[in-house]
Parts: C-alpha cells; structure tokens; sequence
C-alpha cells in the first residue's frame, strides 16, 4: 500500500521522492488518500529530473528498501544501437531542443542525448536510438510537436575498443575514436537482415546486397511472386549506406526489410577526416572500414566541392587517414576581371594588375578561415 506523503524509492534510478498525489484515472484523474496491493493508479513525486524517471521501473516505499526489496524481474536497460548528431538550424532554439528531448524521454525509454558542439554547427545533442526508424520517429516528432528545423548527421553505429591491456571500451562518434597506439582490436556489430521482395526486383535486389559487405545465408521463395532474402551484414553498412531508402527505390516501394543485431566481430577500421584550407573539420570526419577509405574520401570531398559556395581565393579540400592525404579537390576562386576596363595599351599594365589580384588572394588564403553554411552541411549528410 501506498500512501499521501510517504517516501518512495526507484530502485533502478536510485532516485527518491516524496508522493505529493496519488490517484487513479477513469479516464479522468482521481486523487485518493492510499492504493491497495493489485490497484492500478498513478502517482505525482517531487523528483524535478525527467531522466530520472526511466519506464520500466520499479517504485517501492524508502522503508522497504533498507529490508532488502529486490527490483521486479524483466527490467533491462534498452541500449541504443544507431547514433547521430542533432543540431537546430537556428542555433537559438538550442534550449527548445533540449526540452523537446526531454519530453519524448520521458515516455522513450530507449532515447539518450548528451550535449556535444561543433564548429560550423554550434551546439546540439549527440542521441541514440534503437534503429534508423526510432530516429526518423523521434525527428519527426520534434519538428511537428516543437516546431523545430534540424539538422541531422549521418547514422552512425557503437563501436567496441579493446586496449593492449584488454580493457575495453565504446566508441559513438568519430570524434571520439582512439589513436592506433591505444587499440588491440576494434570491433562492430553484425546482423541477419532480411530482404523481402517480388520476384521482378530480385536482380537489382541482388545487386545492391552484393555491393555492400555481406555473406548469404538463405533464399526462400513465398508463393510465385516474392522472395525472401537473409543475409549476414554488418550494422554499419545497414546504417550509414542508407541501404533502406535505396532498396525502396530501386524496388519502387515494393521491398521491404528487416534486420536484428546478432553479435559482435572483429574488424579494421579507420578515421577519415576531412580538412578545409588545411583546417579539420571535425563534424564531417567518418569511421569506415579500411577498404574503403580511399573510395569514400574521393566521395566526400567531391561532394564538397560541389556543396561549398566559391570564395576569392582557391580552397583545398582533402580527406586524410592519420595525417597521410587519400583524395584531394580544390574548389576554385571567384575571379573578377580586373582588366575590363583597359581596352588597349601596354600589356605590362595588364600584367601587373593580374599580378597585384594574385598577391591579394594569396593574402586572404594565408589569412582566411572560411563559413561553412549549414546548409552544406545538411547537403553532406544528407549524401
């Protein structure tokens, strides 16, 4: 029995708080002085910290606690599988984000956020999820119910780290991916995905398994018209090579699919990161797997060099693996035509403006430090 102003305890949270009402509902809410033992209610406490509170729980009296009550079984903690960073388009509505995310917490147990910042973007959350539809759920959410414009970096995976002394630890972003001197094996999470499709899009179907890392396990064909299709995959290459929307596109909408995390195995991974002007830019680095370190740099920085707006001076884009450059743009100048206005004349006139707007823009070079819009941003991840 629980009573008005009594003192309850959550076991998982170790929070406490006192019961400032208590009631039922049906279907409005009505407050009683106590709940009985097999009684469904509710139950107002004075705990101020939403994150405090994590569905699933289990409440009993403070006084209990020191008896030795045991948590009711079958809690277990939701782990997010899938990571990305959120950032408001308007770096002012920072504080409407962090309490839209505290309200869907509340009634999302599987969602975590932490504060993280970047250069370019400002501040926002970095949050986890279950899989790539909990996340579409979430951002939806917030931008219907808060009004919010986002921008959301690509998908990316946990990794597990195990140290030369055999300690192990996680990995959510690339930001935070150790030296090669402090790892002994790095690992990632696999999964059996299965593929469902009518039968006239089993080539392309096909294809696009093949292009990615995967190992076949069945075929089965349902009827005459479709087919399932379980593979052996990597979580990353679900995740970050948006296999999902390319799938619904080359089947048309017909396909469909699922996956479920089996376990983790060892890998070889690397950083790649992206420097502009010689700058690293941080928000743009990636975890890929050493194979295709070389094709996904070569991507990114002729995304970029399409994405950027044109400056006064040249801009060099390159993708770096532990400081040794892999792929290189430059994104060229914008040129004024400073001999317009001679029609005529000696040429080393000519020669010595052309010459004066060279030494000008190798100035501002040396000196510059380029704006990336957010909107480059949102055209990279989007990629």
């Amino acid at each position: 029995t629980i009573k008005l102003n009594e003192k309850v305890y959550l076991v998982q949270a170790k929070a406490e708080g006192d019961v400032k009402e208590i009631g039922y509902r049906n279907p409005k809410s009505f407050p009683v002085s106590e709940l009985k033992t097999g009684e469904i209610g509710y139950l107002s406490t004075g705990i101020k910290e939403p994150g405090k509170v994590r569905v699933g729980d289990t409440i009993t009296l403070k006084s209990l606690i020191q008896a030795g009550t045991k948590p009711l079984a079958g809690y277990k903690e939701p782990k997010p599988m899938v990571f990305l960073s959120v950032y408001p388009e308007d770096s002012d509505e920072f504080d409407l984000l962090k309490d839209g995310l505290e309200k869907l917490k509340l009634n999302d147990a599987a969602l975590t956020f932490s504060p993280e910042s970047k250069e370019g973007l400002g501040r926002g959350f970095q949050c986890g999820f279950l899989g790539l539809l909990h996340a579409e759920i979430v951002s939806e959410r917030l931008k219907r119910e808060f009004g919010l414009d986002l921008i959301l970096s690509i998908p990316s995976v946990v990794y597990k780290i195990i140290a030369p002394d055999n300690r192990e630890f996680f990995v959510y972003s690339p930001s935070e991916w150790p030296d090669n001197s402090r790892i002994k094996e790095a690992q990632e999470l696999w999964s059996s995905l299965q593929v469902l499709t009518p039968v006239a899009y089993l080539g392309q179907a096909l294809e696009l398994l093949e292009s990615i890392e995967s190992r076949q396990l069945k075929t089965d064909y349902l009827g005459t018209d479709k087919i399932e299709l379980v593979y052996e995959v990597p979580l990353r290459e679900i995740i970050s090579k948006n296999f999902y929307d390319k799938l619904k596109s080359l089947s048309k909408g017909f396909a469909s699919m699922n996956y479920d995390v089996l376990d983790w195995r060892k890998g070889s991974f690397v950083k790649l990161d992206i420097l502009i002007l010689g700058r690293k830019e941080e928000a743009l680095s990636k975890i890929v797997s050493e194979n295709d370190a070389l094709k996904e740099g070569k991507k990114i920085v002729e995304k970029l060099k399409d994405s950027l707006p044109s400056q006064l001076f040249s801009v060099p884009l390159q993708a770096a693996i532990g400081g040794k450059i892999v792929a290189r743009e430059t994104l060229k100048a914008l040129r004024r035509d400073v001999i317009a206005p001679l029609y005529g004349g000696d040429y080393s006139r000519k020669r010595k403006l052309l010459e004066k707007q060279k030494k000008g823009k190798k100035k501002l070079k040396d000196r510059g430090k380029m704006h990336i819009p957010p909107q480059v941003f949102l055209e990279m991840f989007k990629g």
